[in-house]
């Protein structure tokens, strides 16, 4: 695998480590704004909307572009977001310095992907995206943790600055490492990448996206009340039992992108099924500790072994407009999480129980394997049509009436 991949990787280690430390510096953060924990848990969401906002737009307003000079511009923002949030003087300025940072990412990832598949023969595609994707769920296990623990003992702002670091360690790597390419000037222009989504086939994958890791986000966001209330864990081994699911997000990730290489839908398929199967049992998994350690690792490993193939799967559906199609499907892996977080909320509202989440998750993964069973019966149905419009006389017609049936 080229060397490429690993300075994509050091750029999605800095993203993940920002995007997730913030939920573990909640209550230091707004102990020295003198602000409130709610208040302060606005900080995730301003990251999110970021996301959601910038994903598709820098995604569209960079296409013409060299993806090399993109990549680095996009960790230059990365950069500037995190050391404006070192610097905050207040919770308004570390909101506006949160959004900043969280506008790049999803188009990090998206050109980050159509660059990691361009360096590989095509049957390491899914490893190559992988491979990229690598940093992100390394950072759960390490950066998330490390970082945690530095705003802890060094104060928040410490946290920021050392993530800036890593952005300047990344900027570095891709200027080294990364292939010179071209200006890209697509042949239909901008108006033509944006139409490039209209497509049925593209959306259907986005809600695939939507529905699988709203199921992960609609248990994850609540691990911490099911490890310490079901499992009988003392809040401080939350952190470690955290970074197992980081462990699991990981493998699952390498291995999705190893079998994905050999069948994409087949891997989405079965990642999908293992992830019904997983939070349905977690309410029982979650009875003994070491069970529920148990079930944090295979969350994380049934979850993302689905990130390759479901990003592969946009790209392919959107071929004129690889890089706008995989930066919305990291708009659409945002909303997941910010719409699995607000379900699995109501379970608990309703009174159901400290696992009730888990199980609305296992809805919304079901429902995912619906909206995946709907793109295969697309996908099929306009397969046919078009074998039957290459054969000659009458039969074209026939065949695509029958398609219709």
């Amino acid at each position: 695998m080229p060397l490429a991949l690993l300075a994509l990787a050091v750029g999605a280690f800095g993203i993940g480590t920002t995007e997730f430390v913030m939920m573990g510096l909640l209550p230091d953060v707004a102990d020295d704004l003198g602000i409130s924990i709610p208040s302060a848990g606005h900080l995730v969401s301003a990251y999110a909307i970021g996301v959601v906002i910038g994903a598709p737009l820098l995604a569209a307003v960079t296409a013409r572009m060299s993806r090399r000079k993109v990549l680095i511009g996009l960790m230059v923002l990365f950069v500037v977001g995190n050391t404006l949030s070192a610097f905050a003087p207040d919770h308004h300025s570390l909101l506006a310095a949160r959004f900043l940072s969280g506008l790049p990412h999803g188009a990090f990832f998206g050109v980050g992907a159509v660059v990691a598949t361009g360096l590989v023969p095509a049957e390491r595609k899914a490893r190559a995206v992988s491979l990229m994707f690598l940093g992100l769920t390394v950072a759960n296990i390490a950066g998330v943790p490390a970082a945690t623990l530095v705003g802890q003992n060094f104060g928040w702002r410490a946290t920021f600055l050392g993530v800036s670091v890593i952005g300047l360690v990344a900027i570095a790597s891709l200027a080294l490492v990364l292939p010179r390419d071209e200006s890209h000037a697509p042949a239909a222009g901008l108006r033509g990448e944006l139409a490039a989504l209209k497509s049925l086939p593209v959306w259907l994958a986005l809600g695939t996206t939507v529905a699988g890791f709203g199921a992960l986000f609609s248990a994850y966001s609540y691990i911490t009340p099911m490890l310490t209330d079901s499992a009988g864990y003392a809040d401080s081994s939350v952190t470690l039992l955290l970074a197992l699911f980081g462990v699991g997000a990981t493998i699952g990730n390498l291995l999705g992108g190893r079998l994905a290489d050999r069948s994409m839908r087949g891997t989405l398929f079965g990642g999908l099924v293992s992830l019904v199967a997983v939070l349905v049992l977690f309410p029982v998994l979650m009875g003994t500790a070491w069970s529920a350690a148990l079930a944090v690792v295979l969350l994380g490993t049934a979850a993302f072994v689905t990130s390759s193939p479901l990003l592969l799967m946009v790209m392919e559906k959107a071929s004129s407009a690889p890089s706008l199609a995989s930066s919305a499907n990291q708009a659409a892996f945002n909303l997941a999480n910010a719409g699995g977080a607000w379900i699995g909320g109501l379970t608990l509202a309703a009174g159901f129980g400290t696992t009730s989440p888990a199980l609305a998750g296992a809805a919304l993964a079901v429902l995912g394997l619906g909206v995946a069973t709907l793109a295969y019966v697309v996908d099929r149905r306009r397969v046919t049509v078009r074998a039957g419009r290459v054969v000659a006389g009458g039969v074209p017609r026939r065949v695509e009436t029958a398609a219709r049936r």
